[in-house]
C-alpha cells in the first residue's frame, strides 16, 4: 500500500461512513423514544433505492400497493380502537394512512415525474409514510413490553420486510442514475460528485436533525420522551405520536440513504440488512443513546470496512463485525445494570 491508495481507501471509508451514520442516527432515535432495536431499517434503504431504479425505467414501483395495504390496514384497526372507546387521532391518521399514499400514487401513476428531483420526492411520498404505519400496526400495542419482546418482533418483521421485498421487486440487483456525474482530480486522487453528495446531504442532514431537536417545540417533545417517557407522558406530550414521528424520521433517514447509495452500489432486495447492520453496530458504538459517539462509531466502521477490504478482503465484514466485542466489553466494565422499566 501507497499513500495514493490509502487516500483512495480513506475516501471510500468516509463516503461509506457517511451512509453508516445515517443508519445509526435513525436507529439511536428509534430506540430512544420508543425502546425498540429497529432491525428492518435497512429495508427503507432497499425499498427507496428499488422505488428510484423502478421509476427511471419507466415502471410503476410494485412497493405502493404495499404502502395501500397498510393505510388500510391501520385505517381498519384505528377504527377498531375508537369503536373500544380509546381515544383515536384522526388527522395523523389520515396524513400517515390515506393523503402521502394517495400523494405518492398521484405523482407516481399519473404525473410519472421524469426529473431527478420529482422522482425522489416520489419516492420519499412512497417510503416515509411506512414507518409511522408499520409501528402503529406492529409496536404501537406492545408499547409496554420489554426490549426482548420488541426485538423479537423486530426480527419477525425484517424477515417479513426481506421476503416483501423479494416479492415486489424480484432478486435482480438494480442501479439509479448518479445525481451528479461530475469529477474532480485533487492532488491525483478522483473524487466523484457522488461521493461529494452523499457526504454533503450526510452532513445537512445530521445539522438539520440537529436544529431539529434543539431548536423546535416538537424536537424538543421527542428527547423529552427519550429522556423519561412516564415523565413526558405526565406533562401532556402525546408519547403516542412521539412513536409515529420517530419511526416517520427513520423512514425518511433510511429513504435518503437509498437514494444516495443507489448510484455507486448495485441494491438487492436483501441489501439493506447488512447496511442497517453497520450502522447498528456504530449505533452500539454510542451506546445507543449518544449521537456524536453513533456519528464517530460511522466513520470508524466506514474506515474499518475500507481497509480490511484491502488488506483481508474475504473476512472484512467479519472484522466490522468483530468491532462489536470490545465496544460491549468495554461498556459492561463501565456500565451499571438497571431493571427495565415497568
Amino acid at each position: 500500500m501507497d499513500f495514493q491508495i490509502a487516500l483512495m481507501l480513506a475516501q471510500d471509508g468516509i463516503v461509506n461512513g457517511a451512509i453508516y451514520a445515517l443508519m445509526a442516527l435513525a436507529l439511536v432515535l428509534v430506540f430512544s423514544v420508543t425502546r425498540v432495536i429497529f432491525i428492518p431499517q435497512g429495508e427503507f434503504v432497499t425499498y427507496a433505492a428499488l422505488a428510484m431504479a423502478a421509476l427511471q425505467t419507466g415502471k410503476l414501483p410494485a412497493v405502493l400497493w404495499l404502502l395501500v395495504a397498510l393505510g388500510a390496514l391501520t385505517l381498519v384497526v384505528e377504527a377498531v380502537r375508537q369503536a373500544r372507546g380509546q381515544e383515536v387521532d384522526w388527522r395523523s391518521t389520515l396524513l400517515w394512512a390515506v393523503v402521502l399514499p394517495a400523494a405518492a400514487a398521484l405523482l407516481m401513476g399519473v404525473v410519472k415525474p421524469q426529473s431527478m428531483l420529482l422522482q425522489a420526492l416520489a419516492v420519499l411520498l412512497l417510503v416515509v409514510p411506512m414507518g409511522p404505519l408499520v409501528y402503529r400496526l406492529a409496536y404501537r400495542p406492545l408499547a409496554d413490553a420489554t426490549v426482548l419482546i420488541l426485538l423479537i418482533v423486530s426480527v419477525a418483521l425484517h424477515l417479513a420486510m426481506v421476503g416483501l421485498g423479494l416479492y415486489f421487486f424480484g432478486a435482480e440487483g438494480s442501479r439509479t442514475e448518479a445525481f451528479s456525474e461530475a469529477r474532480w482530480d485533487v492532488g491525483g486522487l478522483m473524487i466523484s460528485g457522488q461521493s461529494v453528495v452523499i457526504v454533503g446531504a450526510t452532513a445537512v442532514l445530521v445539522v438539520a436533525m440537529f436544529f431539529f431537536f434543539e431548536r423546535t417545540i416538537i424536537g424538543k417533545a421527542l428527547r423529552a420522551t427519550a429522556i423519561n417517557r412516564v415523565g413526558a407522558r405526565l406533562m401532556g406530550i402525546p408519547t403516542a405520536l412521539s412513536g409515529d414521528l420517530s419511526f416517520a424520521l427513520a423512514a425518511l433517514i433510511g429513504a435518503v440513504s437509498g437514494l444516495l447509495i443507489a448510484p455507486v452500489t448495485t441494491i438487492y432486495y436483501d441489501t439493506g440488512f447488512l447496511i442497517g447492520l453497520k450502522g447498528f453496530v456504530a449505533a452500539i458504538v454510542g451506546g445507543l443513546h449518544s449521537y456524536p459517539l453513533a456519528l464517530l462509531g460511522a466513520l470508524l466502521v466506514g474506515q474499518l470496512e475500507s481497509f480490511s477490504s484491502f488488506w483481508a478482503s474475504a473476512f472484512k465484514e467479519v472484522i466490522v463485525f468483530t468491532l462489536i466485542i470490545p465496544v460491549l466489553w468495554w461498556r459492561s466494565l463501565h456500565t451499571h445494570h438497571v431493571e427495565d422499566e415497568e
